[in-house]
């Protein structure tokens, strides 16, 4: 056995039995915390209510333990079991040129996991969604949406990609570089036309129309100093009852988005809170921060991929036999296939930056409106959305992007008495 083959097992049991492990900790938690609300919630939130968060995050933390194992066979056979090779061999009958045999196989093997794993996203929403009482889809809506995804990956990613292995092939040692670029220009461009020309293929997107609640939430944006296109209403109701609201796009496509769902729980001061906060990540630039890491990241890994491909050992060490190296779609297939394996334990990283940012935000939110009435949404969006209040410390510092509710909801409360 060779020795990168040794450390890329070691990597992915590694992350696996992590992950497992996590989940495992995770729905005892809850369970052991489910016949008690925490006591600051528990005017707000039935025991009931409580009990189903539970049986919802065990249910949910039940169904990844398929995707885990699904990822890691999948993952497996096409490197040390020899799919990519097989792949490989199988467009080279087909495909002389070489750009043409790259974007095959690359598109394939990306075709393959995502039909392996497309039962368990189906059960995901017609099993577990459908039966605490959020799933609103049908499975010919199910099936339009993975129509819509597929073909506007396609026509979105099949240029990138071709750009990519073109500069790969082309420019020399310094390729990277270039793809760097290339990379940075189509994310700003997908920033741009996400609001008005990608989202709107899935939901349908309407004025606000309420007067009064329009009013005050200009006067928040004027007070706050936010300029945006539109404010928008989107019909989340047609494929779920969970709400959120959210910023998206950048210059003058900037707008701001409503669920239907979070407007018809949300008083209008609980709604102007919600919005405070999200004016918050506005003010102290968390999405430019995070965009600009976004590339910094991106430009380091790019860099190392380009180590690799020169590297007889790494694609060897991954079962791939090669006449020639370096070679540019399996090196670029390769690294992405197994560069999670390889970064998870990283993870707990961006959670603690992001939650960074969430306090921060908060903390704007509670200058800037009432942080009472912050607090009364979260809460309600808690209850709504089946989330736990008692999650797995470990397991949240892992995966969760926003502090656990507990945490939050003291942090706000000693912003409202300062």
């Amino acid at each position: 056995m060779q020795t990168f083959t040794l450390v890329f097992l070691i990597a992915l049991l590694l992350t696996t039995s992590t992950q497992i492990w996590l989940a495992v900790r995770h729905a005892r938690h809850v369970r052991a915390h489910q016949d008690q609300v925490p006591e600051e919630f528990a005017s707000q939130i039935s025991l009931s209510d409580h009990q189903k968060a539970a049986d919802y995050t065990c249910a949910k933390t039940r169904a990844g333990y398929p995707s885990i194992l699904l990822h890691v066979l999948l993952l497996l056979v096409f490197t040390l079991g020899g799919g990519l090779n097989a792949l490989s061999d199988f467009w080279a009958g087909w495909l002389t040129d070489p750009l043409a045999h790259g974007m095959a196989l690359i598109i394939s093997t990306f075709f393959i996991m995502s039909a392996a794993e497309l039962p368990l996203s189906y059960y995901r929403t017609f099993v577990i969604e459908e039966q605490y009482g959020f799933n609103k889809m049908t499975p010919a809506m199910f099936f339009t949406d993975l129509i819509k995804q597929a073909t506007l990956g396609l026509l979105l990613g099949a240029p990138l990609l071709f750009c990519v292995l073109w500069l790969m092939g082309k420019m020399g040692e310094s390729w990277w570089l270039y793809a760097w670029v290339g990379w940075i220009a189509f994310n700003l461009f997908i920033l741009a036309i996400f609001p008005t020309w990608i989202a709107p293929l899935f939901n349908k997107f309407t004025p606000l129309e309420d007067a009064t609640l329009k009013t005050r939430i200009e006067q928040l944006m004027s007070k706050c100093g936010f300029k945006a296109s539109g404010l928008f209403v989107m019909d989340g109701s047609r494929r779920s009852n969970h709400g959120n609201a959210y910023f998206t796009g950048f210059g003058k496509t900037k707008r701001i988005v409503f669920f239907d769902t979070l407007l018809a729980r949300l008083s209008p001061g609980e709604i102007e809170a919600v919005l405070a906060h999200e004016l918050g990540h506005f003010k102290h630039r968390h999405v430019i921060k995070r965009i600009v890491i976004s590339f910094a990241m991106s430009l380091a890994f790019l860099g190392i991929l380009g180590y690799l491909m020169e590297q007889s050992w790494f694609y060897e060490g991954l079962g791939v036999q090669v006449a020639n190296v370096p070679s540019t779609a399996m090196a670029l297939l390769l690294f992405f296939l197994v560069m999670p394996a390889f970064t998870f334990l990283l993870q707990p990283i961006s959670s603690i930056y992001s939650r960074k940012h969430e306090f921060e935000a908060d903390a704007y939110a509670a200058q800037n409106s009432s942080a009472d009435d912050l607090i009364h949404a979260l809460v309600k969006l808690y209850q709504d959305n089946a989330a736990t209040l008692t999650p797995d410390p470990l397991h949240s510092a892992f995966y969760d992007s926003h502090p656990p509710a507990s945490i939050r909801v003291a942090h706000l409360q000693s912003q409202g008495q300062s």
